[in-house]
Protein backbone atom coordinates (compact mmCIF):
# COMPACT_ATOMS: atom_id res chain seq x y z
CA UNK A 1 0.00 0.00 0.00
CA UNK A 2 1.52 3.34 -0.92
CA UNK A 3 1.91 5.65 1.38
CA UNK A 4 1.02 9.53 0.60
CA UNK A 5 2.30 12.74 3.08
CA UNK A 6 -0.16 15.88 1.96
CA UNK A 7 1.51 18.97 3.29
CA UNK A 8 -0.06 22.55 2.45
CA UNK A 9 -0.51 25.81 4.09
CA UNK A 10 -3.58 28.03 3.52
CA UNK A 11 -4.86 31.57 4.53
CA UNK A 12 -8.34 31.58 3.41
CA UNK A 13 -8.96 27.57 3.31
CA UNK A 14 -8.87 27.27 -0.14
CA UNK A 15 -6.06 25.20 -0.23
CA UNK A 16 -6.78 23.51 2.63
CA UNK A 17 -9.82 22.69 0.94
CA UNK A 18 -7.84 21.38 -2.34
CA UNK A 19 -5.24 19.19 0.01
CA UNK A 20 -8.64 17.53 1.45
CA UNK A 21 -9.71 16.83 -2.19
CA UNK A 22 -6.21 15.67 -3.23
CA UNK A 23 -6.21 13.36 0.23
CA UNK A 24 -9.50 11.77 -0.78
CA UNK A 25 -8.02 10.69 -4.14
CA UNK A 26 -5.29 8.90 -2.45
CA UNK A 27 -7.34 7.10 -0.13
CA UNK A 28 -10.05 6.46 -3.08
CA UNK A 29 -7.07 5.04 -5.09
CA UNK A 30 -6.84 2.75 -2.04
CA UNK A 31 -3.46 4.44 -0.42
CA UNK A 32 -2.75 5.47 3.07
CA UNK A 33 -2.47 9.42 2.79
CA UNK A 34 -1.70 11.59 6.04
CA UNK A 35 -2.80 15.46 5.91
CA UNK A 36 0.01 17.61 7.31
CA UNK A 37 -0.02 21.60 8.10
CA UNK A 38 3.62 22.63 6.68
CA UNK A 39 4.17 23.19 10.21
CA UNK A 40 3.68 19.69 11.57
CA UNK A 41 6.02 18.52 8.60
CA UNK A 42 9.69 17.54 9.32
CA UNK A 43 12.39 16.73 6.67
CA UNK A 44 13.12 13.39 8.66
CA UNK A 45 9.39 12.41 7.87
CA UNK A 46 10.33 12.70 4.35
CA UNK A 47 11.45 8.74 4.04
CA UNK A 48 8.04 7.62 5.48
CA UNK A 49 6.23 8.69 2.24
CA UNK A 50 6.21 7.21 -1.13
CA UNK A 51 4.51 10.03 -2.75
CA UNK A 52 4.19 14.01 -1.77
CA UNK A 53 1.86 16.28 -2.75
CA UNK A 54 2.71 20.10 -1.75
CA UNK A 55 0.06 22.76 -1.47
CA UNK A 56 0.87 26.40 -1.16
CA UNK A 57 -1.10 29.39 -2.20
CA UNK A 58 0.54 32.39 -4.08
CA UNK A 59 2.13 34.98 -1.99
CA UNK A 60 2.96 38.12 -2.06
CA UNK A 61 4.39 39.20 -5.65
CA UNK A 62 3.22 35.09 -6.42
CA UNK A 63 5.43 33.51 -3.88
CA UNK A 64 5.35 30.22 -1.99
CA UNK A 65 3.90 31.87 1.86
CA UNK A 66 7.03 32.21 3.51
CA UNK A 67 6.44 31.91 7.38
CA UNK A 68 5.82 28.20 7.72
CA UNK A 69 5.55 26.33 4.23
CA UNK A 70 8.80 27.74 2.90
CA UNK A 71 10.99 26.98 5.59
CA UNK A 72 9.41 23.49 5.36
CA UNK A 73 10.00 22.92 1.80
CA UNK A 74 13.68 24.44 1.79
CA UNK A 75 14.57 21.81 4.56
CA UNK A 76 13.27 19.06 2.36
CA UNK A 77 13.84 20.22 -1.51
CA UNK A 78 16.97 18.77 -1.87
CA UNK A 79 15.89 15.20 -0.95
CA UNK A 80 13.17 15.30 -3.76
CA UNK A 81 15.00 13.41 -6.25
CA UNK A 82 13.08 10.79 -7.45
CA UNK A 83 10.24 11.27 -5.11
CA UNK A 84 6.59 11.03 -6.53
CA UNK A 85 5.55 14.68 -6.00
CA UNK A 86 2.32 16.38 -7.73
CA UNK A 87 1.64 20.39 -6.74
CA UNK A 88 -1.26 22.41 -6.18
CA UNK A 89 -2.66 25.89 -4.77
CA UNK A 90 -5.23 28.72 -5.11
CA UNK A 91 -4.33 32.46 -6.25
CA UNK A 92 -6.35 35.62 -5.78
CA UNK A 93 -4.22 37.72 -8.66
CA UNK A 94 -1.67 37.02 -10.66
CA UNK A 95 -1.46 34.05 -13.59
CA UNK A 96 -0.12 31.38 -11.86
CA UNK A 97 3.37 32.30 -12.13
CA UNK A 98 3.94 30.99 -8.57
CA UNK A 99 2.86 27.67 -9.49
CA UNK A 100 4.75 27.52 -12.63
CA UNK A 101 8.03 28.64 -11.60
CA UNK A 102 7.46 26.06 -8.38
CA UNK A 103 6.99 22.89 -10.81
CA UNK A 104 9.97 23.93 -13.27
CA UNK A 105 12.14 23.96 -9.63
CA UNK A 106 11.19 20.42 -8.63
CA UNK A 107 11.31 18.98 -12.04
CA UNK A 108 15.15 21.00 -11.57
CA UNK A 109 16.20 19.10 -8.28
CA UNK A 110 14.64 15.54 -10.08
CA UNK A 111 11.35 14.70 -8.43
CA UNK A 112 8.83 12.36 -10.60
CA UNK A 113 5.94 15.41 -11.19
CA UNK A 114 3.33 12.32 -11.36
CA UNK A 115 1.21 14.87 -12.88
CA UNK A 116 0.46 18.34 -13.90
CA UNK A 117 0.00 20.86 -11.22
CA UNK A 118 -3.33 22.21 -10.35
CA UNK A 119 -4.12 25.83 -9.33
CA UNK A 120 -7.61 27.39 -8.45
CA UNK A 121 -8.47 31.41 -8.65
CA UNK A 122 -9.72 31.96 -5.43
CA UNK A 123 -12.07 28.96 -3.80
CA UNK A 124 -11.69 25.66 -5.84
CA UNK A 125 -14.73 24.86 -7.80
CA UNK A 126 -16.10 21.91 -8.77
CA UNK A 127 -13.45 21.43 -11.72
CA UNK A 128 -10.79 21.94 -9.42
CA UNK A 129 -11.43 19.72 -6.37
CA UNK A 130 -12.12 16.90 -9.19
CA UNK A 131 -8.13 17.79 -10.45
CA UNK A 132 -7.23 17.69 -6.84
CA UNK A 133 -8.53 13.99 -5.85
CA UNK A 134 -7.09 13.08 -9.15
CA UNK A 135 -3.68 14.15 -8.08
CA UNK A 136 -3.94 12.20 -5.26
CA UNK A 137 -5.15 9.11 -7.45
CA UNK A 138 -1.70 10.03 -8.97
CA UNK A 139 0.30 9.64 -6.69
CA UNK A 140 -0.58 6.12 -5.66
Amino acid sequence: MSKIAVIFWSGTGNTEEMAKAVIKGAKDAGAQAELFGASEFRADMLDSFDGIALGCPAMGAEELEDGEFLPMYESIKNRLSDKKIVLFGSYGWGDGEWMRVWDEEVKALGANVAAEFVIANEAPDADAIAACEKLGKALV
